[in-house]
C-alpha cells in the first residue's frame, strides 16, 4: 500500500478505506457471520476469538464489527478488568475459565489471558518469574481447550509507532474518546520497544499447530477489520444452515391502538 509523509516526516497512509466502501464490504461479510452463529447453534460448537495488540491498535473496533448484528444471547464480548485481591491469590487462568464458550456460544475476548505476556511484564505488574511461568504453561493451556472441541482463534492486530500517536492525540482532542486515555495509556507511549520486545517473545513461545497466532496489519482500521472478518470465516467449514421459515398469520381483526389509564402518557 502507498504511503506518504505527514507534516512530522514520519510516514502515513494516503489511500485509506472511506467509511462508504467499509459499510459496503462489510455488510456481506455481516450476513456470513450470521450464518456463522446458527452453524455454532445448530453444531453445538463452542468458539473463542481472542483479539490482542498495543493500546489504541482498535480491538474494540474490530470486535464490534464481528459482534454488532448477532445475538448478544449467543455472542459474548469479554473484557475484564484489572484482577482483584482475590483473582491474585489464583491459577493465573482461573479467572478466565468461567467466560469460556458453552455450546452454541462464541465469545469475544478483548484482551485475555496474553496480559500476562504483554502489559503486566512491560509495566511490571508482574515478575520475569510470573511472566516466564505463563509463557511455559499457556500452550499445554490451549492445547485442553482445544482437545476439548472449541475453535480457538488468535489475533494480534498490529500498528505502527506513529499512528499509535496519532490515534492518542484523537483520543485526547476528542471528549467522547476521552474515557479511553488511561494513565497506563500514557506509559505504553514511551515503551514502544519494549512492547515490541515482549511480543516477540510471546509470539515465539505461543505460536502452535494447534493454536497460532494470526498478525493483521491495522493501521488502516477498516481494511483490518475486513481482513480479520474474512479470515476468520474462511478457517471454518461450510457454514450454511437453511433459514427457519416463519410464517406471519395475519391478525384478526383490525390492529389496536396501544391506550394507557391514569396521567401517565408517552412522549411523543
Amino acid at each position: 500500500m502507498a504511503r506518504k509523509k505527514s507534516k512530522d516526516g514520519s510516514n502515513d497512509r494516503c489511500d485509506r478505506m472511506g467509511k462508504a466502501e467499509y459499510m459496503e464490504k462489510l455488510a456481506p461479510l455481516q450476513l456470513e457471520l450470521n450464518r456463522l452463529a446458527r452453524w455454532v447453534q445448530t453444531q453445538g460448537q463452542r468458539v473463542l476469538v481472542l483479539v490482542e495488540g498495543r493500546d489504541t491498535a482498535g480491538k474494540g473496533g474490530a470486535i464490534a464489527a464481528l459482534s454488532d448484528t448477532l445475538n448478544p444471547r449467543q455472542c459474548r464480548v469479554v473484557a475484564l478488568g484489572k484482577p482483584s485481591d482475590r483473582e491474585r491469590g489464583q491459577w493465573y487462568f482461573q479467572r478466565y475459565v468461567p467466560h469460556l464458550p458453552a455450546t452454541g456460544e462464541i465469545v469475544l475476548m478483548d484482551r485475555s489471558w496474553y496480559n500476562r505476556a504483554g502489559v503486566e511484564p512491560v509495566m511490571g505488574f508482574c515478575s520475569a518469574e510470573q511472566s516466564q511461568a505463563f509463557l511455559d504453561q499457556v500452550p499445554r493451556f490451549e492445547q485442553l481447550l482445544v482437545d476439548d472441541g472449541i475453535l480457538l482463534f488468535k489475533y494480534w492486530l498490529c500498528v505502527d509507532q506513529a499512528q499509535q500517536e496519532q490515534r492518542f492525540a484523537e483520543r485526547l482532542a476528542d471528549p467522547m474518546k476521552r474515557w479511553k486515555l488511561s494513565p497506563i495509556d500514557l506509559q505504553a507511549r514511551e515503551k514502544y520497544a519494549a512492547y515490541t520486545a515482549a511480543r516477540e517473545t510471546m509470539l515465539k513461545a505461543s505460536h502452535s499447530r494447534h493454536a497460532p497466532w494470526t498478525l493483521v496489519d491495522f493501521n488502516d482500521q477498516r481494511r483490518g477489520r475486513l481482513k480479520l472478518i474474512r479470515h476468520l470465516l474462511d478457517q471454518l467449514p461450510d457454514t450454511a444452515v437453511p433459514d427457519e421459515t416463519i410464517v406471519f398469520p395475519p391478525l384478526p381483526g383490525e390492529p389496536l391502538r396501544e391506550t394507557y389509564r391514569g396521567k401517565l402518557r408517552p412522549i411523543r
